[in-house]
């Protein structure tokens, strides 16, 4: 608590009421980050990843059309996704189907996933 306070300036009040507010400026958080060490952001851009709307996809495929250029396929889920997607299966929290439907994850990825991750889960 003392390296807290010292870092945001700010009494143990203060910091306390912080912690207690429902939520933070984008600058409160990422000084939390630095602070703590830990990447904060990165649970809101996976979870924008595997809920982002069906939309994009026709915007990607727009931008194929548009250019001659090759495009490449950039790899979207973290090893975090997958392995949250294969620990979903084996506890039997949710089904093969109802993954492939929700997260809208092609049946031959989530499949691969499964032979190449499940043993190291």
């Amino acid at each position: 608590m003392e390296r807290a306070c010292k870092f945001f300036s700010s009494t143990e009040s203060e910091i306390q009421m912080m912690l207690r507010e429902k939520t933070l400026d984008s600058d409160r958080i990422l000084k939390w980050c630095k602070l703590l060490e830990y990447d904060f952001f990165r649970i809101y851009s996976q979870h924008l990843i595997l809920y982002s709307p069906p939309s994009s996809n026709g915007y990607i495929e727009k931008a194929k059309e548009d250019t001659n250029l090759p495009l490449f396929k950039k790899n979207l889920y973290t090893r975090e996704i997958i392995e949250f997607l294969i620990e979903l299966v084996n506890t039997g929290e949710k089904t093969k189907l109802e993954i492939i439907k929700e997260y809208k994850i092609p049946k031959t990825t989530l499949y691969k996933w499964i032979d190449k991750y499940s043993n190291k889960v």
